[in-house]
């Protein structure tokens, strides 16, 4: 039976960073096992999209809300080994830092500046954290600041709700101006198999020019 997680709505309605990071602290523990269970396949789609345009053996990936490490460790899997995580939640990032495939792992609030230098990374990856109420849009700006010239960020948006977060229309003015092309825009998807039938996704790919 297709149902709903209550963890997620809890996340989805909270507002403010600190709430953010509250709701998470007390999800870290099952995260994985909750979300697996109900068929989660968002890291591993997303680990699909950074393979198909980020080289192995170059800079870094920074995995930008990076949670309890699903992203990073597909990514592992798949050959990557220089990847940096960073995420609100310590107790999430305490969950990443077990599986052992990030070089640097921190506390960081997306909605405030990145502290990394320009054109440090190949690739920003961004799963999950762009929902309501998450990392606002003025996020995107700084994965554009640290991903070098030629490199990609790469991100998730909820369809049902990108418009009213102000996302679409700082994307357009993005890939509007001559620093970011759009390269790829997915169909929607649902990133639970067996949960939240409603909820859907889509995954753009940006290149930084």
């Amino acid at each position: 039976m297709i149902k709903k997680t209550d963890q997620l709505d809890q996340v989805y309605n909270a507002e403010g960073a600190q709430a953010i990071r509250e709701s998470y602290e007390s999800w870290a523990s099952g995260y994985d096992e909750e979300n697996i269970a109900n068929g989660f396949r968002l890291p591993s789609i997303g680990a699909a999209f950074t393979a198909r345009y980020v080289p192995k053996g170059g800079k870094a990936i920074l995995d930008a809300g990076c949670g309890t490490g699903l992203v990073g460790e597909a990514l592992a899997i798949l050959g990557y080994t220089n990847i940096v995580g960073i995420d609100i939640s310590a107790a999430m990032i305490k969950h990443a830092g077990n599986l052992q495939v990030y070089n640097r792992l921190y506390e960081h609030d997306l909605g405030r500046p990145i502290p990394e230098e320009d054109n440090s990374f190949d690739a920003v990856t961004c799963f999950g954290s762009l929902g309501p109420g998450h990392a606002p849009a003025e996020c995107l700006d700084e994965f554009i600041r640290v991903t070098r010239p030629g490199g990609f960020v790469i991100f998730n948006v909820r369809p049902d709700t990108y418009e009213e977060q102000g996302l679409s229309k700082k994307i357009e003015g993005l890939v509007s101006g001559p620093t970011v092309r759009e390269v790829e825009r997915s169909s929607d998807f649902r990133p639970y198999l067996l949960a939240e039938p409603e909820l859907g996704a889509k995954i753009f790919v940006l290149e930084v020019t």
